[in-house]
């Protein structure tokens, strides 16, 4: 990859710039020339007028031409926005200088075979984005590459080809659900720079809680069951690397003998590490919530080192307030 300038003389202000951005810059090769014919074998359509400036890469857009002003910032930032090509690889070796870019990102996971047949749309819908978002292929069958991204999605066990996009500003990711097709990759691409995509929450499977004392919530119940569920709810949140989630799920379970047969609680549990929603933030575990039937959107954390005894006085003290609160509004109501 270079960064060719053509210049009369290797002097003035436009020349300083050059040098500048040159010596700033410590990825692109910086080549300079008084030779117009050099500017007209790469860059053939434009007058051999100088200064030139054009990036040279080994790749379908193989050459670049700059056209703003010769100022450094803006020859880098003309830089970093064409360094990369179109579709950029991932591979160990560039993944560093991949991470460390400052554009949204949009990431197709597929077997190399398979990915060929998308190369063709995803430059092009790249061509469209170049200087806002990147575009990357991850060789699915690369655990080492590919794992972490998915795993974040929850589709790490995934074999089909997916295409996934990342803000990591806002730490939101998102995810194509329809054909990667050049007018669906283009529409993802554009919903993505407005931010208007919806964000992607991973999610198990809805279970089957028939006859369930505790209920198993995921990403996809949570509105239903905890959210928009007209009674009060108590729910554990744990994840399998937790050291002392056991011990508060059998305290749970305690309590949900305990409290069984009383129809204005409902006990449930989620894994966090494979389920999300939006208003679940939750940084300790295990952690467990109180959600008065009243009052969602303001759950009451509850002490998980407590005894079940002192849980179950807490737990009843919370109902009882609710019972005044539901009496107190019915009165108002009368």
């Amino acid at each position: 990859m270079f960064a060719v300038g053509l210049f009369d003389k290797f002097e003035g202000p436009d020349y300083g710039e050059f040098v500048k951005a040159a010596t700033t810059d410590n990825e692109v090769q910086f080549v300079e020339t008084c030779t117009s014919q050099i500017a007209d074998i790469l860059f053939p359509d434009v007058k051999s007028i100088s200064p030139v400036l054009g990036l040279v890469k080994s790749e379908p857009e193989r050459y670049t031409l700059y056209e703003d002003a010769f100022e450094k910032d803006k020859i880098l930032q003309f830089l970093n926005d064409n360094k990369f090509p179109l579709v950029t690889f991932l591979t160990e070796v560039n993944s560093v200088k991949v991470y460390a870019s400052d554009k949204l990102q949009v990431y197709v996971f597929a077997e190399a075979d398979e990915f060929q047949n998308l190369l063709e749309p995803f430059q092009n819908a790249a061509r469209k984005f170049k200087s806002k978002i990147m575009f990357v292929f991850v060789d699915i069958k690369d655990d080492n590459l590919a794992k972490p991204f998915l795993t974040l999605f929850g589709l790490e066990d995934s074999e089909d080809t997916l295409v996934t996009a990342f803000d990591y500003k806002t730490g939101a990711k998102y995810l194509l659900e329809s054909d990667p097709t050049l007018a669906n990759i283009e529409e993802f691409g554009l919903g993505l720079l407005k931010g208007i995509l919806p964000p992607f929450y991973k999610s198990q499977a809805i279970p089957d809680n028939k006859g369930a004392d505790i209920i198993t919530v995921v990403g996809k119940t949570f509105d239903d069951l905890v959210l928009s569920n007209s009674k009060n709810i108590l729910l554990e949140i744990h994840t399998p690397w937790c050291l002392n989630c056991e011990t508060t799920t059998k305290q749970v379970e305690k309590l949900a003998k305990h409290f069984k047969g009383l129809e204005n609680l409902v006990f449930a549990k989620i894994d966090a590490s494979v389920n999300e929603h939006p208003k679940l933030e939750v940084e300790d575990y295990p952690t467990l919530l109180f959600y008065p039937a009243s009052n969602k959107s303001n759950p009451i954390k509850l002490p998980t080192k407590s005894s079940s005894k002192d849980l179950a006085i807490l737990i009843n003290k919370y109902l009882k307030e609710q019972a005044h609160d539901e009496q107190h509004v019915t009165k108002d109501e009368l």
